[in-house]
């Protein structure tokens, strides 16, 4: 016996009513004597594993379907099917059950299933009684036909019966023949009878009846009695629909008859479950779980005759690449190939597994770089779908593919950089395929999904390390700019300059009022957010070198309240990293200026946003990340002390002071100890040399690093202020830290300004001009320090926004 006739795949029933896929294995029937009797037992042909161990029970009814399906049940809601793939082995298997169970093999089920609301009155029916008598299919008698099929619904066994009598007499062939007589006669009531008649038989659950009335020359008329629902004033007209309207396109003509039947057959079937049969109630959502497996067991058969055909699937994709190949043909091809997709949902894992790795061989890939980019909005989305169905396969297989793209062709036409194009320029006011896109380049520069793809091994070589270190490496330099740009077009420093010219009370640039604009920034905020978690190195160098962090804080200014938070996030999520790179970076670009900006502006207004703020710094405060301490309360307090609703930022002060009072205690015992250090001591001095050293080149490269943005963003600061708010620039200090512009009013000197520079927050009782801040830097070349050492400690840390 040959190893394909026994070849069976295991599908069981799940809550939904849908048929899941548990492998695919060889079958036999042998004693078991642990069950004590002839059993059906699947081993899978991968590793021999068992995966189905089944008595045959003399009381089970087992159903013989479509020649290559036997379906039974072994416990109240636990369905299973074994589906060969040879009609050969299906009879050879189904005649051990039957010899078990002392059946017929010519039935097509082995008993009657019994109800237990039914068992006595089963038992009292005469064994000779074998079917229903079903009145004479005859015009005059269809209202008795209607009862009978209407009535035996409530009973499992009479359901069986009635469908073994429809079977036997061809009555399904004669009732069509008396719907076509009712309809030239436009006899409404025997139609009306007729649409009972097919909705009751449907709901028999029968698969060898689907046989007969799906069948070519049945199906529409089986249509045609489902359009007289005597609940409607007008009959439907669902056959000139699936006739006229519903047109099938073969893009390349299909030769394989039985194929072309089989995808007819499909689409009539869905529409009829999914269109015509109304909604099941709770009572009926089992009576059509056949007609879902018969759907279901058609599309796994589609896909696998398509696959098998090599000759139709090479000349699809090479259509599908031709350059010459119109647009509307392409159109076509790309709907097929996304269909085609969609129905190899129903394989199992191996056979899905093949019939991806064939796609990508025939060039499925480079054909979605061409759709992509066309100007059809609906290829576009065909496209994506298609791209989707790839990525949630095998993102390995994806990256493998985009990693040799640079050596063939220029930046703007990677895979990766038009997928990031269509979601960058999504003309969905919802970006409803920005937000599908955005998730799918998610899912590509996961490492830990790197991890996952290579740990399957789809490929004889491990690549764990190696993808993760190559692709990243090459999204950053090919793809990141690219994904960017719209977020570094909306923060230019000349977009801030000119922002600042415009309008003089402008104190920082307002971000784009554009909802749409606001949105994609969202969703590139939250990929880039994604990046600093998981890609640590190659994001940093990227933050660094543009200076990216600075630009995204920008974006607190905004009116979207969505889009602040974002950029927020962005930098609560490098803070959480706590590494002391970062820290100096946001040392460095004073950047903690916009936030406490975003959190004064606030105001009382307890929300989102001010939570937001307050767990940042929170957080700094519980870690306690001792350089942004002391960065903050050197800089900022004055302007937060009188936030005192919450014990944050007094808690930082009480950090800041201890660790000020840690650091001079160990300074002072080493100045007292005036004895010679021992070994250990000198050990210690030079590792703290080495240390400093170290930080010190560290330094030097940062500054240099960012002397060059950091300063044109400084520039853009300066602007010019009126002759009122000159008087409060005496108070300002040259020590390197920022200074306040009090509003021009006669109460304010300079001996009081930093008195009121920290309390001003509300709105003040008399008018004032709104002035612009001015950043002050203690540049190297200051000669003046020195002098300005008294002035120090009466002029203000912090300069609160004052935009009254």
């Amino acid at each position: 016996m040959s190893d394909t006739r026994r070849r069976v795949k295991v599908y069981t029933l799940n809550e939904d009513r849908q048929w899941d896929d548990r492998g695919t294995g060889h079958v036999s029937s042998t004693f078991v004597e642990r069950l004590k009797g002839i059993s059906l037992l699947v081993r899978a042909e991968s590793d021999g594993s068992l995966l189905l161990e089944s008595k045959i029970s003399p009381n089970t009814a087992y159903q013989k379907q479509q020649d290559t399906l036997i379906v039974w049940s072994e416990a109240d809601n636990y369905d299973l099917a074994l589906s060969f793939q040879e009609k050969a082995g299906c009879d050879e298997i189904w005649e051990k059950i039957c010899q078990v169970q002392g059946k017929d093999p010519a039935l097509d089920i082995t008993q009657d299933p019994i109800d237990e609301s039914e068992e006595e009155r089963f038992e009292e029916i005469p064994e000779t009684s074998h079917l229903v008598e079903l009145p004479p299919c005859e015009l005059s008698r269809l209202e008795e036909i209607a009862d009978l099929v209407t009535s035996v619904l409530s009973s499992p066994i009479r359901r069986e019966k009635l469908a073994l009598a429809l079977m036997s007499e061809g009555y399904i062939k004669k009732l069509l023949g008396l719907f076509r007589v009712c309809e030239d006669l436009d006899n409404r009531e025997g139609l009306h009878h007729l649409y009972e008649i097919v909705r009751g038989v449907l709901f028999l659950n029968k698969a060898a009846l689907f046989e007969v009335m799906f069948s070519d020359d049945s199906i529409m008329d089986v249509v045609g009695c489902l359009e007289y629902d005597p609940a409607l004033v007008q009959p439907k007209r669902h056959r000139e629909f699936l006739t006229k309207t519903a047109k099938f396109k073969e893009v390349i003509p299909i030769t394989d008859s039985e194929l072309r039947q089989k995808i007819h057959q499909t689409y009539r079937v869905q529409y009829i479950q999914d269109i015509i049969l109304p909604t099941p109630s709770v009572f009926e959502e089992n009576f059509l779980s056949t007609l879902t497996s018969f759907i279901f067991f058609n599309k796994v058969e589609i896909v696998s005759m398509l696959q098998e055909d090599e000759k139709f699937l090479t000349e699809v994709f090479a259509q599908l690449t031709d350059e010459a190949t119109e647009d509307s043909k392409r159109r076509e091809l790309v709907n097929f190939v996304k269909e085609f997709c969609a129905f190899s949902q129903t394989l199992q894992p191996q056979n899905r597994d093949a019939f991806f790795k064939t796609l990508a061989n025939l060039g499925i890939l480079p054909a979605l770089e061409i759709v992509m980019g066309m100007d059809d909005l609906q290829v576009r989305a065909a496209a994506t779908d298609i791209f989707s169905y790839l990525v949630e396969f095998s993102p390995s297989m994806v990256r493998e593919f985009v990693m040799q793209e640079p050596q063939q062709t220029d930046d703007d036409v990677l895979l990766i950089n038009v997928v990031i194009k269509q979601m960058i320029c999504d003309s969905d006011p919802e970006l409803g395929g920005a937000v599908q896109l955005m998730g799918l380049l998610r899912t590509l520069i996961d490492p830990e999904n790197m991890l996952a793809s290579t740990n399957v091994s789809r490929t004889n070589t491990p690549r764990m390390k190696t993808e993760k270190t190559e692709f990243l490496s090459f999204f950053y330099k090919y793809c990141m700019h690219v994904l960017t740009a719209p977020l570094l077009a909306n923060t230019a420093h000349d977009k801030i300059s000119k922002d600042l010219q415009e309008g003089s009370a402008k104190i920082t640039p307002v971000c784009p009022d554009n909802f749409q604009t606001a949105q994609l920034l969202a969703l590139i905020l939250e990929l880039l957010t994604f990046c600093v978690e998981h890609h640590t190195y190659h994001i940093k160098t990227y933050i660094m070198n543009k200076d990216l962090l600075r630009r995204v804080l920008v974006l607190m200014n905004s009116k979207h309240t969505f889009l602040a938070l974002c950029a927020l996030r962005f930098m609560r999520r490098i803070i959480g990293l706590k590494d002391e790179y970062y820290n100096r970076y946001i040392i460095k670009g004073n950047l903690f200026e916009p936030v406490i900006n975003a959190l004064l502006d606030n105001g009382t207004r307890y929300n989102l946003l001010n939570s937001a703020i307050i767990e940042l710094f929170e957080f700094i405060k519980v870690e306690d990340v001792k350089s942004l301490i002391a960065h903050i309360v050197d800089n900022f307090y004055k302007a937060l002390e009188s936030i005192e609703y919450v014990q944050t930022f007094k808690g930082l002060k009480g950090r800041y002071e201890q660790e000020k009072d840690r650091q001079s205690q160990r300074l002072n015992r080493y100045r007292r100890d005036a004895r010679s250090l021992d070994e250990d001591e000198e050990l210690w001095f030079n590792d703290d040399d080495d240390d400093d050293e170290g930080e010190a080149v560290e330094k030097s490269r940062m500054e240099d690093d960012f002397s060059d943005s950091y300063g044109k963003y400084m520039e853009a600061k300066k602007v010019s202020v009126t002759a009122g708010a000159a008087n409060g620039a005496n108070g300002a200090n040259n020590n390197g830290k920022a200074a306040v512009i009090p509003p021009a009013s006669p109460s304010v000197t300079p001996n009081n300004s930093s008195t009121s520079s920290v309390k001003t927050v509300a709105l003040p009782a008399t008018p004032v001009v709104k002035t612009a801040l001015v950043g002050l830097v203690d540049y190297p070349d200051d000669e003046d320090e020195e002098e300005e050492e008294e002035e120090e400690e009466q002029s203000p840390r912090k300069r609160p926004r004052l935009s009254s």
